[in-house]
């Protein structure tokens, strides 16, 4: 396991530590949400009693395998805590997600959950968004025309791909449009401009949502920015 790896598995499992009996919690997505799932399982197995919700098939598949205890989504009016990656946060909790593929479920379940906690490496803190590419995700018909649309924005757009070269499609049968900005200096204005576009269904930027996030460090402590902030 590189070290990569290893503070993303720091930072998850920190974040597991806020789960308890009794809680609904939401089950991000990705290669940190994927450690915190494993932690939360072990936990399950030891006695640890919770509903769950996923944010993506392959989430809910993982969680299924550790024997984490599902709700139908419409048997849930609000979820306690959400755990949640991210490709790039900055230090007034704004982030850039939808690298997993899953960034409408993702802010769904935000939306509806009472603490987001966002977990990531150090590598994924930075001054100003915009490094990674934007995801927006946008429907089939006519996505030529959105993604003309996006690049009036001032962007270059990409129509993400699988392994086998064919158009990526998301859980909910939609295209991402991968939207390199550069610098993303007025995030609020991008997001209300990315949302008045017709085509678009939603977009990766996840501004006023995360109250905290957990911070996996290289050498191996754990930073957190938000409530409760702390490093050790």
């Amino acid at each position: 396991m590189n070290t990569e790896y290893n503070m993303k598995q720091i930072a998850a499992e920190r974040a597991a530590g806020y789960v308890q009996s009794g809680m609904k919690v939401g089950l991000g997505t990705g290669s940190t949400a994927y450690y915190a799932i494993l932690k939360i399982g072990e936990m399950v197995r030891a006695g640890l009693d919770i509903q769950a919700v996923a944010t993506s098939r392959a989430s809910e598949e993982l969680a299924v395998q550790q024997g984490i205890p599902f709700t139908p989504v419409r048997d849930i009016d609000r979820l306690d805590l959400t755990i949640d990656g991210a490709d790039e946060l900055d230090g007034m909790l704004r982030l850039i997600k939808g690298g997993g593929g899953a960034l409408l479920r993702e802010k769904m379940t935000a939306y509806r959950s009472d603490k987001l906690i966002i977990i990531a490496d150090e590598t994924k803190e930075v001054p100003v968004l915009g490094a990674f590419p934007l995801p927006v995700e946008i429907i089939p018909f006519a996505y030529e025309w959105t993604v003309q649309s996006l690049k009036e924005l001032g962007c270059s757009v990409q129509i993400r791909r699988d392994r086998e070269g064919a158009v990526y499609e998301t859980d909910n049968g939609n295209y991402i449009a991968d939207c390199s900005f550069g610098r993303i200096s007025e995030p609020e204005e991008l997001a209300a401009r990315l949302t008045g576009i017709p085509g678009v269904v939603e977009h990766g930027l996840f501004l006023g949502m995360a109250d905290q996030a957990i911070i996996g460090c290289r050498d191996g402590s754990v930073r957190i920015i938000g409530a409760d902030s702390a490093s050790e």
